[in-house]
C-alpha cells in the first residue's frame, strides 16, 4: 500500500483544527461511498485508504484521551463497515451524518 498524502506531516496536520480533521476525513469517507455506489471498486478502495491515512495521523498527532479514543473507535467502525463483518451495524446514511456535523462545523468557522 503506498502512502497517499506524501506531504502531509504529523505536525502539519496537528496545526488543524479538530473539525478541520474530522471534515477531511469525512471527505474521504464520502468519496469512498460515492466511488462504491457508482461501483468502482478500486477508487472506493483508495479513497478509504487515504481516510485510515488521515486517522492515522490524527491518533499521532493528539495525546488527550477523549480525542484518541474517538479516532480509535472511529478507525475501527470504518474498517469494519467497509473490509469487516458489520458487527457494529453501521450504515452509510449514519457515516454521511455523522462526518457532515464536522463538515458544517468547519466551515462556519473558516
Amino acid at each position: 500500500m503506498s502512502i497517499q498524502h506524501k506531504g502531509l506531516t504529523v505536525e502539519r496536520w496537528r496545526q488543524m483544527r479538530l473539525c478541520e480533521q474530522m471534515a477531511n476525513i469525512g471527505s474521504e469517507v464520502h468519496r469512498a461511498f460515492n466511488w462504491r455506489n457508482k461501483g468502482n471498486e478500486c477508487l472506493s478502495q483508495n479513497a478509504f485508504i487515504r481516510a485510515l491515512e488521515l486517522i492515522d495521523l490524527s491518533l499521532a498527532a493528539h495525546t488527550e484521551y477523549p480525542k484518541l479514543k474517538e479516532f480509535a473507535r472511529m478507525r475501527e467502525l470504518l474498517v469494519d463497515y467497509f473490509y469487516g463483518f458489520h458487527e457494529y451495524h453501521t450504515t452509510e446514511e449514519s457515516w454521511r451524518k455523522y462526518f457532515d456535523q464536522f463538515n458544517y462545523m468547519a466551515r462556519k468557522h473558516l
